[in-house]
């Protein structure tokens, strides 16, 4: 019996918005699937309803995220973000736009030398995002 090839997944922690989360990021793919998704039941530990633990694929990446229900004093960081490379300046426009809204521009879409269009972002969740026209 062989074993399986080891992967490495980007894991997102939230505080009660993973759900809210997965389905904005669902939105900006059109090839975007929630591979498996456990809610809190009543009797916890996290509120009853929020993410326990989810797996969903963006552009045929995969990811997880939960919904800690313990508070911590940190969050996302810039210094950790999603590359996204796109075919169209539509499709990168689109995903900005959509990005931005409700949160914070790092770098507003423009040419900055090392690519026709570009722009970084923080969602409105907190989670990093560079996007990039495919040359």
């Amino acid at each position: 019996m062989g074993s399986m090839p080891q992967k490495i997944t980007t894991f997102l922690m939230f505080e009660g918005r993973a759900e809210e989360a997965l389905d904005f990021y669902m939105s900006l793919f059109e090839d975007a699937e929630v591979v498996d998704i456990t809610r809190y039941g009543a009797d916890g530990p996290g509120e009853k309803g929020t993410v326990e633990r989810a797996t969903f694929a963006l552009a045929g990446q995969r990811f997880m995220c939960i919904d800690s229900y313990v508070k911590h004093e940190f969050g996302f960081t810039p210094a950790v973000s999603l590359f996204v490379e796109c075919d169209t300046e539509d499709e990168l426009d689109r995903r900005y736009g959509a990005l931005a809204e409700g949160g914070t521009e790092l770098m507003p879409l423009g040419s900055y030398g090392f690519s026709a269009k570009f722009g970084w972002v923080n969602d409105r969740f907190g989670v990093s995002w560079q996007l990039n026209l495919r040359e």
